[in-house]
C-alpha cells in the first residue's frame, strides 16, 4: 500500500486556473457566446456596439487567458439511449487514488470522475445503455481496478436542464442592454450582410465530440468544469 494515499492526485487533478479580471463588456461577450457559441462577430459586434475586429481580440484575449477553453457540441444522450448513473467509489485505505482516479477516467462510460470530501473517495458520472450494460461495466471494468473496496451506484430518475451558464455568478443582473442593443443601433454598427453559421466566431482549436452527432441540440462554450453532481 502506498504510504500517502492521496499524494498522487496532485499529479493527476487539474491545476486550478489563475482568476482573470473581466469588466463589464467581457461578460455580456461571455453571455452572449453562453448562448449561441457559433454566432458571428458582426453580430457580437451590433450587440455589443463595438467593431468586428475588436470582438475577435476580446475572445482571442479570454481564450489565451483560459477564460474560454473551447467549443463543443451539446449532445442530448438520451436522445441516443443512454441513462445518466452516478457511481460513489471508496477505496482500500493506503490505496494510491491518484491511479483509481486515472484508471476510472479512462473509461469510455466516464463522463468525469471528481475526489470528493465525506464518506466516499470519489463521484463519477456515466453514461450507460441499461441494466446489463451498467452490470458488465462494474463486473469487467471498475471492479477489476485495483484499490476499489466498494462501490455504490445511483440512478438518476429526473434531470433539470444543464446550467451551461448563470449570468449572476458574473454580476450580469440586469440583462436589459440586450434589448437595448437591439433597438438602438449605431451609426458605427456594421452593416453588412448577417454571415451564416459556417462563419464561427472563436479564433482557435475547435472542440466536438465524435460520438452521437445524430443528435445535437446546440453549440456550447466550454467556461468551465462540469459541477458536482448529487447523489439522489
Amino acid at each position: 500500500m502506498h504510504d500517502a494515499p492521496l499524494a498522487g492526485l496532485a499529479q493527476v487533478a487539474g491545476e486550478p486556473a489563475t482568476v482573470v479580471v473581466l469588466d463589464d463588456v467581457d461578460r455580456r461577450l461571455l453571455w452572449l457566446l453562453a448562448q449561441d457559441a457559433r454566432v458571428s462577430q458582426r453580430r457580437l459586434a451590433r450587440e455589443l456596439r463595438m467593431s468586428p475586429p475588436a470582438i475577435g481580440e476580446r475572445i482571442a484575449r479570454l481564450e489565451r487567458a483560459g477564460v474560454v477553453r473551447g467549443y463543443r457540441v451539446d449532445i442530448d444522450w438520451s436522445a441516443l439511449g443512454y441513462v445518466t448513473v452516478y457511481l460513489a467509489v471508496t477505496a482500500i485505505q493506503g490505496a494510491d487514488q491518484s491511479q483509481i482516479m486515472t484508471a476510472m477516467h479512462q473509461l469510455p462510460e466516464v463522463a468525469d470522475v471528481l475526489v470528493v470530501t465525506g464518506s466516499m473517495d470519489m463521484l463519477a458520472r456515466l453514461r450507460l445503455r441499461d441494466h446489463a450494460h451498467l452490470r458488465t461495466f462494474l463486473l469487467e471494468r471498475v471492479w477489476q481496478i485495483p484499490g476499489i473496496q466498494r462501490t455504490e451506484t445511483f440512478l438518476s430518475l429526473a434531470e433539470m436542464p444543464s446550467k451551461e451558464f448563470s449570468p449572476e455568478l458574473l454580476g450580469l443582473t440586469d440583462l436589459g442592454w440586450q434589448s437595448e442593443a437591439e433597438a438602438e443601433p449605431t451609426d458605427t454598427e456594421p452593416t453588412d450582410t448577417e454571415p451564416t453559421d459556417t462563419e464561427p466566431v472563436h479564433t482557435e482549436a475547435v472542440h466536438t465530440e465524435a460520438a452521437g452527432r445524430e443528435r445535437i441540440d446546440r453549440a456550447a462554450i466550454d467556461l468551465g468544469a462540469a459541477p458536482v453532481p448529487s447523489p439522489l
